[in-house]
């Protein structure tokens, strides 16, 4: 989920960096201080953006720095557990595929992918459904269900699993085709014409 979020906090800019435009120094050094990283309450920073209330700033004796108290916007994602997420599956393995959620990726065990035995091909590479001959490989965009997301200090520690067997998740083209978990479409209720419905009992035409 992407969130917006007001941070209000004191920010140190090096002489070096400092500009005429106080704002541009300011976001300038949040950005390269704070974008990319992962906080476990925020989650993985995207974007310092719309630097405001300004105050003015105090230069610190020994290292020529100046200080602005200042408010500004964080726009990070946070993966939350039965999250519904779209994304594009990045690399295809024996033990399932990697798709690329947000700034993460997460892993579609083999045994979430879909609700019937599934083969490896390693020319594709590809995972196939044995009884539909669904295949899921490297390119194709899916929608998923996050199941479990554990947020740690790097993105390569990150870890988010997600699952397809459940109704209407998958490739556009199973959702579009109103393919369910296990791999069957929704029965359409029969409709009975009254005439039928009376000459079955015996009745009048």
């Amino acid at each position: 989920m992407y969130v917006i979020h007001s941070v209000r906090d004191t920010v140190g800019v090096e002489p070096s960096k400092m500009k005429e435009d106080a704002r541009g120094s300011i976001l300038a050094t949040l950005r390269e201080r704070y974008e990319g990283l992962i906080d476990k309450d925020l989650g993985v920073i995207i974007c310092i953006d719309n630097v405001r209330d300004l105050g003015p700033g105090m230069v610190a004796p020994m290292s020529g720095a100046a200080f602005y108290d200042t408010t500004f916007d964080i726009t990070a994602y946070k993966p939350e557990l039965n999250e519904l997420v779209e994304g594009e599956v990045s690399e295809i393995t024996e033990f399932g595929a990697f798709v690329r959620v947000g700034p993460l990726e997460g892993l579609l065990h083999v045994s979430q992918v879909m609700d019937e035995f599934i083969s490896f091909d390693p020319k594709g590479p590809s995972l196939v459904g044995k009884e539909s001959g669904r295949m899921l490989k490297a390119g194709d965009s899916v929608r998923a269900r996050i199941v479990t997301a554990s947020i740690r200090g790097s993105v390569s520690d990150t870890k988010i699993a997600l699952t397809m067997r459940q109704p209407f998740l998958g490739k556009p083209e199973w959702v579009e085709a109103g393919i369910t978990a296990g791999g069957e479409r929704p029965k359409k209720e029969k409709k009975v014409d009254k005439r039928d419905r009376n000459d079955q009992r015996g009745g009048p035409r």
